[in-house]
């Protein structure tokens, strides 16, 4: 894995050169993630402009895209995979949700220490998160957005693909585990990438952090909302192995993908 330091882009990484099984790799260039796009500009930025992007999956909610459009290049497809409608729309309807998924309202949740802990105090962020974090196994909206975006990737004549949410750590981080563990990655290595992502965000949000905290904030809440922790991860993947047994099965059955198209991804995203 590469993080690419770009101007434009916050938390860019090329999931290229991590280690597979049989001593593979991932091929360079071809499969990244990053956080939301509303600053992404090649003209100004020639680390993006070096990527030859070919199709960017989005995997934000309708009101993320709405605030913050991503800034698409000319020529790149731009592919809407909203993992979350579910889980917005039923949260909504019961009343204690806006139209937007936590890590989306991150300067609302944490500029108020006291309402933080009303809400999000007592372990329940973390228990808040495991909930999503299963709800992106098998809501109905994640099933087809994970479905969209392992289609885009396999396609035969598919180019350097980028996919992203709004911080590029819990539906982006998901996705990154299913190609990863697709591909022959040990477990070892789809959780160290997967954690990797805390550096950047937390570097992102350093003054929110640092005002919540200053304010008499908990900074348990903090890391609950803006990190990623093992227990997140694991959530989905027993939630993989209850409801399907296996990444494979979850990838044939749940998320509907031919194996013809899984092995035409493993040829494409290999090396080594």
């Amino acid at each position: 894995m590469t993080a690419l330091v770009s101007t434009t882009v916050v938390n860019l990484r090329d999931l290229g050169g991590l280690p597979l099984s049989g001593g593979r790799t991932v091929r360079p260039g071809l499969v990244l993630r990053a956080g939301q796009l509303d600053r992404l500009d090649p003209a100004a930025d020639p680390v993006v402009a070096d990527l030859s992007l070919a199709t960017i999956v989005d995997f934000r909610s309708a009101a993320e895209r709405h605030d913050h459009p991503d800034r698409v290049p000319a020529g790149v497809r731009h592919v809407v995979a909203d993992a979350l409608a579910d889980t917005i729309s039923k949260a909504a309807a019961r009343g204690d949700a806006d139209d937007k998924p936590a890590a989306a309202q991150l300067k609302h949740v944490l500029s108020d220490p006291q309402l933080a802990e009303e809400h999000l105090g007592g372990g329940r962020a973390r228990a808040m998160f495991e909930d999503t974090y299963r709800a992106l196994v098998s809501s109905a909206s994640a099933l087809v957005a994970y479905r969209t975006f392992l289609t885009e990737l396999a396609a035969p004549d598919a180019g350097p693909l980028l996919f992203h949410c709004t911080a590029g750590k819990d539906r982006t981080g998901w996705a990154a585990t299913i190609v990863l563990t697709l591909l022959g990655a040990d477990a070892e290595t789809v959780e160290t990438e997967y954690l990797a992502v805390n550096e950047a965000v937390r570097a992102a949000f350093v003054p929110l952090i640092d005002g919540f905290v200053a304010k008499g904030g908990d900074p348990a809440i903090a890391q609950a909302v803006i990190g990623v922790v093992p227990e997140y991860l694991k959530a989905a993947l027993t939630e993989v192995d209850e409801k399907h047994g296996s990444m494979e099965a979850y990838v044939r059955d749940g998320l509907g993908i031919p194996d013809e198209a899984v092995a035409r991804l493993r040829a494409r995203l290999t090396s080594g």
